[in-house]
Protein backbone atom coordinates (compact mmCIF):
# COMPACT_ATOMS: atom_id res chain seq x y z
CA UNK A 1 0.00 0.00 0.00
CA UNK A 2 0.98 3.58 -1.01
CA UNK A 3 2.38 5.61 1.74
CA UNK A 4 -0.32 8.38 2.11
CA UNK A 5 0.60 12.25 2.78
CA UNK A 6 -1.50 15.39 3.03
CA UNK A 7 0.40 16.84 -0.17
CA UNK A 8 3.25 15.92 -1.95
CA UNK A 9 6.20 18.60 -3.50
CA UNK A 10 7.94 17.23 -6.40
CA UNK A 11 11.34 19.23 -6.88
CA UNK A 12 13.07 22.04 -4.69
CA UNK A 13 13.58 24.88 -7.08
CA UNK A 14 12.31 28.53 -5.91
CA UNK A 15 8.11 27.71 -5.46
CA UNK A 16 8.77 23.97 -4.00
CA UNK A 17 10.42 24.70 -0.83
CA UNK A 18 8.05 27.28 0.15
CA UNK A 19 5.00 25.51 -0.24
CA UNK A 20 6.25 22.61 1.27
CA UNK A 21 6.94 24.58 4.49
CA UNK A 22 3.65 26.17 4.08
CA UNK A 23 1.83 23.27 3.66
CA UNK A 24 3.65 21.97 6.77
CA UNK A 25 3.03 24.95 9.06
CA UNK A 26 -0.81 24.38 8.34
CA UNK A 27 -0.34 20.97 9.85
CA UNK A 28 -0.34 18.57 6.69
CA UNK A 29 2.02 16.26 6.36
CA UNK A 30 4.36 16.80 3.51
CA UNK A 31 6.22 14.76 1.05
CA UNK A 32 8.74 16.16 -0.56
CA UNK A 33 10.72 14.24 -3.18
CA UNK A 34 14.12 15.55 -4.66
CA UNK A 35 16.28 13.60 -7.03
CA UNK A 36 19.37 16.24 -7.25
CA UNK A 37 20.63 19.07 -5.35
CA UNK A 38 18.58 21.33 -3.32
CA UNK A 39 17.75 24.38 -4.78
CA UNK A 40 17.05 24.02 -8.24
CA UNK A 41 18.81 25.69 -11.02
CA UNK A 42 18.98 29.35 -8.95
CA UNK A 43 20.98 27.95 -6.40
CA UNK A 44 23.33 25.10 -8.19
CA UNK A 45 23.55 26.08 -12.32
CA UNK A 46 21.74 29.41 -12.47
CA UNK A 47 21.42 33.23 -10.93
CA UNK A 48 23.57 32.62 -7.34
CA UNK A 49 26.79 30.52 -8.84
CA UNK A 50 26.64 32.59 -12.67
CA UNK A 51 26.50 35.99 -10.62
CA UNK A 52 28.99 35.19 -8.08
CA UNK A 53 31.30 34.66 -10.82
CA UNK A 54 30.00 37.82 -12.89
CA UNK A 55 30.99 39.36 -9.85
CA UNK A 56 34.61 38.23 -9.82
CA UNK A 57 35.05 39.28 -14.01
CA UNK A 58 33.50 42.83 -12.97
CA UNK A 59 36.15 42.94 -10.19
CA UNK A 60 38.72 41.94 -12.32
CA UNK A 61 37.33 44.35 -15.13
CA UNK A 62 37.23 47.19 -13.37
CA UNK A 63 40.98 46.25 -11.25
CA UNK A 64 42.15 46.69 -15.16
CA UNK A 65 40.71 49.95 -15.35
CA UNK A 66 42.19 51.26 -11.80
CA UNK A 67 44.21 53.71 -13.21
CA UNK A 68 41.11 55.67 -14.91
CA UNK A 69 40.14 56.28 -11.16
CA UNK A 70 43.60 57.27 -10.20
CA UNK A 71 44.57 54.05 -8.77
CA UNK A 72 47.85 52.32 -9.33
CA UNK A 73 47.70 48.17 -9.64
CA UNK A 74 51.51 47.40 -10.14
CA UNK A 75 51.82 45.00 -12.88
CA UNK A 76 48.76 42.99 -14.91
CA UNK A 77 45.97 41.33 -12.94
CA UNK A 78 45.56 37.68 -13.29
CA UNK A 79 42.73 35.53 -12.52
CA UNK A 80 43.00 32.44 -10.59
CA UNK A 81 40.07 30.28 -11.76
CA UNK A 82 40.28 27.35 -9.12
CA UNK A 83 39.64 30.66 -6.43
CA UNK A 84 37.01 31.79 -8.36
CA UNK A 85 35.18 28.50 -8.48
CA UNK A 86 36.27 28.05 -4.94
CA UNK A 87 33.96 31.37 -3.86
CA UNK A 88 30.96 30.29 -6.46
CA UNK A 89 30.91 26.76 -5.29
CA UNK A 90 30.77 28.53 -1.02
CA UNK A 91 28.14 31.45 -1.91
CA UNK A 92 25.78 28.22 -3.65
CA UNK A 93 26.68 25.84 -1.10
CA UNK A 94 25.58 28.10 2.31
CA UNK A 95 22.30 28.58 -0.06
CA UNK A 96 22.12 24.78 -0.54
CA UNK A 97 22.76 23.65 2.82
CA UNK A 98 20.17 26.23 4.20
CA UNK A 99 17.39 25.13 2.23
CA UNK A 100 18.22 21.48 2.62
CA UNK A 101 18.48 22.00 6.77
CA UNK A 102 15.09 24.41 6.51
CA UNK A 103 12.96 21.16 5.17
CA UNK A 104 14.84 18.67 7.26
CA UNK A 105 13.97 20.35 10.38
CA UNK A 106 10.23 20.79 9.87
CA UNK A 107 8.25 18.11 11.50
CA UNK A 108 5.98 17.61 9.17
CA UNK A 109 7.56 17.63 6.27
CA UNK A 110 9.34 13.56 4.85
CA UNK A 111 12.29 13.91 2.92
CA UNK A 112 12.88 11.61 -0.05
CA UNK A 113 15.98 11.47 -2.02
CA UNK A 114 14.98 9.79 -5.05
CA UNK A 115 13.64 10.17 -8.38
CA UNK A 116 10.16 10.79 -8.26
CA UNK A 117 7.88 9.65 -11.06
CA UNK A 118 4.44 8.78 -11.13
CA UNK A 119 2.30 5.48 -11.22
CA UNK A 120 -0.92 7.20 -11.54
CA UNK A 121 -2.72 10.66 -10.89
CA UNK A 122 -2.10 10.60 -7.59
CA UNK A 123 0.61 8.46 -6.52
CA UNK A 124 4.10 8.54 -6.95
CA UNK A 125 7.30 6.50 -6.82
CA UNK A 126 10.22 6.82 -5.39
CA UNK A 127 12.52 3.88 -5.92
CA UNK A 128 11.20 1.07 -4.38
CA UNK A 129 8.72 3.41 -2.37
CA UNK A 130 4.98 4.47 -3.37
CA UNK A 131 3.42 7.40 -1.88
CA UNK A 132 -0.03 9.04 -2.31
CA UNK A 133 -1.94 12.30 -1.99
CA UNK A 134 -4.89 14.30 -3.61
CA UNK A 135 -2.65 17.58 -3.42
CA UNK A 136 0.55 17.57 -5.03
CA UNK A 137 2.62 20.08 -6.74
CA UNK A 138 5.29 19.56 -9.53
CA UNK A 139 8.36 21.96 -9.52
CA UNK A 140 10.76 19.79 -11.35
CA UNK A 141 12.88 23.01 -13.28
CA UNK A 142 13.98 22.74 -16.42
CA UNK A 143 17.39 22.00 -18.17
CA UNK A 144 19.69 22.98 -20.81
CA UNK A 145 18.46 22.13 -24.41
CA UNK A 146 20.71 21.21 -26.94
CA UNK A 147 20.25 21.78 -30.70
CA UNK A 148 20.57 19.49 -33.22
CA UNK A 149 23.95 20.24 -34.63
CA UNK A 150 25.50 18.10 -37.60
CA UNK A 151 28.74 16.90 -35.99
CA UNK A 152 27.91 17.99 -32.09
CA UNK A 153 28.24 14.25 -30.90
CA UNK A 154 31.35 13.81 -32.09
CA UNK A 155 33.01 16.93 -30.09
CA UNK A 156 33.33 17.42 -26.67
CA UNK A 157 30.90 20.16 -25.92
CA UNK A 158 29.77 22.23 -22.21
CA UNK A 159 26.23 23.30 -21.10
CA UNK A 160 25.33 25.74 -18.73
CA UNK A 161 25.80 23.75 -15.69
CA UNK A 162 29.11 21.53 -16.86
CA UNK A 163 30.88 24.89 -17.88
CA UNK A 164 30.50 25.74 -13.80
CA UNK A 165 32.23 23.24 -12.69
CA UNK A 166 35.92 23.92 -14.88
CA UNK A 167 38.97 24.98 -12.90
CA UNK A 168 40.97 25.74 -15.89
CA UNK A 169 40.83 29.25 -18.29
CA UNK A 170 39.20 27.69 -22.09
CA UNK A 171 42.12 29.56 -24.34
CA UNK A 172 39.38 30.58 -26.77
CA UNK A 173 35.78 29.56 -26.19
CA UNK A 174 33.25 29.26 -28.38
CA UNK A 175 29.70 30.12 -27.29
CA UNK A 176 26.57 29.11 -29.67
CA UNK A 177 23.57 31.25 -28.73
CA UNK A 178 23.35 34.77 -28.67
CA UNK A 179 20.84 35.03 -25.84
CA UNK A 180 21.20 35.54 -21.53
CA UNK A 181 23.25 32.80 -20.67
CA UNK A 182 25.15 33.22 -23.99
CA UNK A 183 26.47 36.82 -23.36
CA UNK A 184 26.89 36.11 -19.76
CA UNK A 185 29.02 33.22 -19.88
CA UNK A 186 30.94 35.14 -22.96
CA UNK A 187 31.49 38.63 -21.36
CA UNK A 188 32.52 36.66 -17.85
CA UNK A 189 35.11 34.79 -19.67
CA UNK A 190 36.57 36.98 -22.09
CA UNK A 191 37.12 38.90 -18.62
CA UNK A 192 38.71 35.95 -17.22
CA UNK A 193 41.13 35.95 -20.29
CA UNK A 194 39.26 33.78 -22.76
CA UNK A 195 39.24 34.65 -26.08
CA UNK A 196 35.45 33.92 -26.68
CA UNK A 197 33.32 34.37 -29.76
CA UNK A 198 29.42 34.26 -29.62
CA UNK A 199 27.71 32.61 -32.88
CA UNK A 200 23.63 33.45 -33.06
CA UNK A 201 21.72 31.73 -35.66
CA UNK A 202 19.06 34.99 -35.81
CA UNK A 203 20.29 38.14 -37.55
CA UNK A 204 20.70 39.78 -33.58
CA UNK A 205 21.37 39.00 -30.28
CA UNK A 206 18.91 38.98 -27.73
CA UNK A 207 16.18 37.95 -30.59
CA UNK A 208 13.63 39.00 -27.70
CA UNK A 209 14.53 42.53 -27.67
CA UNK A 210 14.25 45.80 -29.68
CA UNK A 211 17.11 45.54 -32.49
CA UNK A 212 18.55 49.35 -31.11
CA UNK A 213 19.18 47.01 -27.43
CA UNK A 214 20.64 44.13 -29.72
CA UNK A 215 23.09 46.47 -31.14
CA UNK A 216 24.19 48.67 -28.71
CA UNK A 217 24.77 45.59 -26.40
CA UNK A 218 26.98 43.68 -29.07
CA UNK A 219 28.87 46.81 -29.72
CA UNK A 220 29.50 46.84 -25.96
CA UNK A 221 30.99 43.13 -26.15
CA UNK A 222 32.61 44.28 -29.16
CA UNK A 223 34.15 46.85 -27.33
CA UNK A 224 35.76 44.04 -25.06
CA UNK A 225 37.37 41.90 -27.66
CA UNK A 226 34.43 39.45 -27.93
CA UNK A 227 33.75 38.34 -31.46
CA UNK A 228 30.05 37.78 -32.63
CA UNK A 229 28.72 36.10 -35.77
CA UNK A 230 24.93 36.35 -36.10
CA UNK A 231 23.19 34.82 -38.86
CA UNK A 232 24.91 31.76 -38.26
CA UNK A 233 22.16 29.52 -39.58
CA UNK A 234 24.14 26.50 -40.87
CA UNK A 235 26.33 25.40 -37.82
CA UNK A 236 28.17 22.22 -37.72
CA UNK A 237 31.32 21.28 -35.59
CA UNK A 238 34.15 19.17 -35.75
CA UNK A 239 37.12 18.05 -33.89
CA UNK A 240 40.75 19.18 -35.19
CA UNK A 241 44.06 18.62 -33.72
CA UNK A 242 43.87 21.85 -31.99
CA UNK A 243 40.13 22.08 -30.15
CA UNK A 244 36.69 22.29 -32.34
CA UNK A 245 36.21 23.94 -35.70
CA UNK A 246 32.66 25.29 -35.92
CA UNK A 247 31.15 26.20 -39.15
CA UNK A 248 29.21 28.82 -38.95
CA UNK A 249 27.11 29.50 -42.41
CA UNK A 250 27.58 33.35 -41.50
CA UNK A 251 28.58 35.43 -44.45
CA UNK A 252 31.02 37.27 -41.88
CA UNK A 253 33.22 34.46 -40.82
CA UNK A 254 32.30 30.80 -42.22
CA UNK A 255 34.68 29.10 -39.96
CA UNK A 256 35.73 30.14 -36.06
CA UNK A 257 38.31 27.62 -34.30
CA UNK A 258 38.66 27.19 -30.57
CA UNK A 259 39.85 24.81 -27.86
CA UNK A 260 35.51 24.70 -26.28
CA UNK A 261 32.95 24.94 -27.14
CA UNK A 262 29.69 26.31 -25.01
CA UNK A 263 26.13 25.44 -26.17
CA UNK A 264 23.83 28.04 -24.37
CA UNK A 265 20.87 27.45 -26.70
CA UNK A 266 17.80 27.56 -24.70
CA UNK A 267 15.98 25.53 -21.94
CA UNK A 268 13.59 22.48 -21.69
CA UNK A 269 11.23 21.41 -18.94
CA UNK A 270 12.40 17.89 -16.69
CA UNK A 271 9.19 16.67 -17.99
CA UNK A 272 9.68 13.85 -20.00
CA UNK A 273 11.09 11.20 -17.06
CA UNK A 274 8.12 12.16 -14.73
CA UNK A 275 6.02 9.12 -15.35
CA UNK A 276 3.38 12.14 -16.83
CA UNK A 277 2.40 9.39 -19.87
CA UNK A 278 0.52 7.14 -16.02
CA UNK A 279 -1.75 10.15 -15.53
CA UNK A 280 -3.88 13.07 -17.77
CA UNK A 281 -1.94 16.00 -16.92
CA UNK A 282 -1.57 17.28 -20.18
CA UNK A 283 1.72 18.69 -21.97
CA UNK A 284 2.06 21.08 -24.47
CA UNK A 285 4.41 20.42 -28.00
CA UNK A 286 7.12 21.78 -26.19
CA UNK A 287 6.84 19.74 -23.05
CA UNK A 288 5.51 22.46 -21.00
CA UNK A 289 3.44 21.24 -18.18
CA UNK A 290 -0.29 23.17 -19.24
CA UNK A 291 -1.52 25.33 -16.27
CA UNK A 292 -4.62 27.66 -15.96
CA UNK A 293 -4.14 30.86 -14.64
CA UNK A 294 -3.52 29.59 -10.72
CA UNK A 295 -1.49 27.25 -12.01
CA UNK A 296 -3.82 24.22 -11.70
CA UNK A 297 -2.79 21.51 -14.28
CA UNK A 298 -5.76 19.62 -16.18
CA UNK A 299 -6.18 16.55 -13.11
CA UNK A 300 -7.61 18.36 -10.25
CA UNK A 301 -5.53 18.69 -6.99
CA UNK A 302 -2.21 18.82 -8.57
CA UNK A 303 -0.19 22.04 -9.23
CA UNK A 304 2.91 22.77 -11.59
CA UNK A 305 5.08 25.75 -10.57
CA UNK A 306 8.22 27.00 -12.16
CA UNK A 307 10.31 26.73 -15.14
CA UNK A 308 8.17 23.12 -16.22
CA UNK A 309 5.10 25.32 -16.53
CA UNK A 310 6.49 27.44 -19.40
CA UNK A 311 4.87 30.33 -18.19
CA UNK A 312 8.07 32.11 -16.86
CA UNK A 313 11.64 30.42 -16.26
CA UNK A 314 12.93 33.34 -14.03
CA UNK A 315 13.55 32.56 -10.22
CA UNK A 316 11.16 35.59 -9.15
CA UNK A 317 8.36 34.31 -11.11
CA UNK A 318 8.68 30.34 -10.26
CA UNK A 319 8.80 32.14 -6.57
CA UNK A 320 5.67 33.96 -7.60
CA UNK A 321 4.08 30.90 -8.70
CA UNK A 322 4.32 29.69 -4.89
CA UNK A 323 2.54 32.86 -4.00
CA UNK A 324 -0.18 32.76 -6.06
CA UNK A 325 -0.81 28.85 -4.73
CA UNK A 326 -0.24 29.61 -1.28
CA UNK A 327 -2.64 32.99 -2.07
CA UNK A 328 -5.40 30.91 -3.40
CA UNK A 329 -5.10 27.79 -0.97
CA UNK A 330 -4.88 29.51 2.71
CA UNK A 331 -5.90 33.13 2.11
CA UNK A 332 -8.95 33.21 -0.69
CA UNK A 333 -7.18 35.59 -2.24
CA UNK A 334 -7.48 35.19 -6.19
CA UNK A 335 -4.35 36.09 -7.39
CA UNK A 336 -3.44 34.80 -11.19
CA UNK A 337 -0.54 34.82 -13.01
CA UNK A 338 -2.22 37.22 -15.71
CA UNK A 339 -1.58 39.48 -12.99
CA UNK A 340 1.90 39.64 -13.30
CA UNK A 341 3.63 42.19 -15.32
CA UNK A 342 7.00 41.02 -17.51
CA UNK A 343 10.21 41.54 -16.05
CA UNK A 344 13.44 40.48 -16.20
CA UNK A 345 17.10 41.26 -16.39
CA UNK A 346 20.70 40.35 -18.53
CA UNK A 347 23.48 40.56 -16.17
CA UNK A 348 25.99 41.49 -18.57
CA UNK A 349 28.19 44.74 -17.76
CA UNK A 350 26.27 46.95 -18.00
CA UNK A 351 23.07 44.85 -16.96
CA UNK A 352 19.82 44.88 -19.31
CA UNK A 353 16.94 45.50 -17.27
CA UNK A 354 13.23 44.87 -19.19
CA UNK A 355 9.50 45.98 -17.93
CA UNK A 356 6.30 45.76 -19.60
CA UNK A 357 6.19 45.55 -23.13
CA UNK A 358 9.43 46.61 -26.07
CA UNK A 359 8.91 48.99 -28.14
CA UNK A 360 8.82 46.63 -31.56
CA UNK A 361 5.55 44.98 -29.17
CA UNK A 362 3.85 48.66 -28.71
CA UNK A 363 3.93 49.07 -32.25
CA UNK A 364 2.61 46.01 -33.24
CA UNK A 365 0.07 46.52 -31.06
CA UNK A 366 -0.99 49.75 -33.09
CA UNK A 367 -1.62 52.23 -30.04
CA UNK A 368 -1.17 55.35 -29.88
CA UNK A 369 2.11 55.73 -27.60
CA UNK A 370 4.69 58.03 -26.33
CA UNK A 371 8.62 57.53 -25.93
CA UNK A 372 11.47 58.78 -24.09
CA UNK A 373 14.87 58.06 -24.01
CA UNK A 374 17.98 58.83 -22.42
CA UNK A 375 21.90 58.23 -22.95
CA UNK A 376 23.94 57.16 -19.73
CA UNK A 377 26.32 59.32 -21.28
CA UNK A 378 23.64 62.37 -19.71
CA UNK A 379 23.22 60.50 -16.79
CA UNK A 380 25.57 62.06 -13.64
CA UNK A 381 25.58 58.83 -11.70
CA UNK A 382 27.00 57.09 -14.49
CA UNK A 383 29.78 59.83 -15.73
CA UNK A 384 30.64 59.84 -12.05
CA UNK A 385 30.76 55.83 -11.74
CA UNK A 386 32.94 56.19 -15.11
CA UNK A 387 30.43 53.42 -16.70
CA UNK A 388 28.79 55.58 -18.69
CA UNK A 389 27.76 52.85 -21.70
CA UNK A 390 24.14 52.07 -22.37
CA UNK A 391 20.70 53.99 -22.61
CA UNK A 392 17.08 53.88 -21.08
CA UNK A 393 14.36 54.09 -23.00
CA UNK A 394 9.98 54.48 -21.52
CA UNK A 395 6.77 53.67 -23.52
CA UNK A 396 3.75 55.41 -22.54
CA UNK A 397 0.04 55.10 -23.91
CA UNK A 398 -0.95 58.37 -24.99
CA UNK A 399 -4.75 58.04 -23.88
CA UNK A 400 -4.56 56.62 -19.98
CA UNK A 401 -0.96 57.72 -19.88
CA UNK A 402 0.05 54.68 -18.44
CA UNK A 403 3.72 53.27 -18.60
CA UNK A 404 3.38 50.11 -21.26
CA UNK A 405 7.49 49.15 -21.05
CA UNK A 406 10.71 50.24 -20.37
CA UNK A 407 14.18 49.18 -20.92
CA UNK A 408 17.35 49.90 -19.02
CA UNK A 409 20.55 49.14 -20.18
CA UNK A 410 23.19 50.75 -18.14
CA UNK A 411 24.80 50.76 -14.74
CA UNK A 412 22.37 50.09 -11.79
CA UNK A 413 19.62 49.88 -14.29
CA UNK A 414 18.88 46.26 -12.86
CA UNK A 415 18.09 48.31 -9.46
CA UNK A 416 16.70 51.52 -11.40
CA UNK A 417 13.86 49.58 -13.32
CA UNK A 418 11.76 48.91 -10.26
CA UNK A 419 10.37 52.34 -9.81
CA UNK A 420 8.69 51.84 -13.05
CA UNK A 421 7.78 48.65 -12.66
CA UNK A 422 5.65 49.31 -9.15
CA UNK A 423 4.35 52.28 -10.57
CA UNK A 424 2.99 49.53 -13.59
CA UNK A 425 1.50 47.38 -10.81
CA UNK A 426 0.08 50.36 -9.09
CA UNK A 427 -2.13 50.97 -12.46
CA UNK A 428 -1.06 54.81 -11.84
CA UNK A 429 -0.17 57.15 -14.76
CA UNK A 430 3.53 57.90 -15.57
CA UNK A 431 2.96 61.70 -14.27
CA UNK A 432 3.27 59.83 -10.67
CA UNK A 433 6.74 59.06 -11.07
CA UNK A 434 7.60 62.20 -13.15
CA UNK A 435 6.20 64.08 -10.60
CA UNK A 436 8.29 62.47 -7.29
CA UNK A 437 11.16 64.25 -6.66
CA UNK A 438 14.57 61.30 -6.36
CA UNK A 439 17.53 61.50 -4.76
CA UNK A 440 20.47 62.88 -6.60
CA UNK A 441 23.07 61.76 -7.38
CA UNK A 442 21.15 58.33 -8.51
CA UNK A 443 20.24 56.28 -11.70
CA UNK A 444 16.84 56.82 -10.79
CA UNK A 445 16.72 60.81 -11.18
CA UNK A 446 17.07 60.77 -14.65
CA UNK A 447 13.55 58.82 -15.22
CA UNK A 448 11.21 61.75 -14.26
CA UNK A 449 13.73 63.98 -16.41
CA UNK A 450 13.26 60.87 -18.93
CA UNK A 451 9.78 61.35 -19.08
CA UNK A 452 9.09 64.50 -18.92
CA UNK A 453 10.37 64.68 -22.57
CA UNK A 454 7.82 62.28 -24.19
CA UNK A 455 7.72 62.49 -27.69
CA UNK A 456 5.17 60.78 -30.38
CA UNK A 457 6.12 56.99 -31.30
CA UNK A 458 6.16 57.16 -34.97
Amino acid sequence: MPKSFDAIVIGTGQSGPSLAVKLADSGQKVAVVERGRFGGTCVNTGCIPTKTMVASAYAAHMARRAAEYGVIIEGPVHIDLKLVMARKNAVSGKSRTGLEKMLGENANCKVYRGHGRFNSNYEVQIGDEVIASKQIFINVGARAQVPDIPGLKSVPYLINSSILEIDFLPEHLIIVGGSYLGLEFGQMFRRFGSNVSILERGPFLLAREDEDISNRVCSILSKEGIRVLVNCSRLSCSKVSDGIEVQTGSAEGSTVRGTHLLVAAGRKPNTDDLGLENTNIKRDARGFIEVDDELHTSVAGIWATGDCNGRGAFTHTSYNDYEIVAANLFDHDHRRVSDRITAYAVYTDPPLARVGMTEKEVRRSGRKALIGKREMTKVGRAVEKGETEGFMKIMVDAENHKILGAAILGTGGDEAVHCILDTMYAGAPYTVLQRAVHIHPTLSELIPTMLGDLKPLC
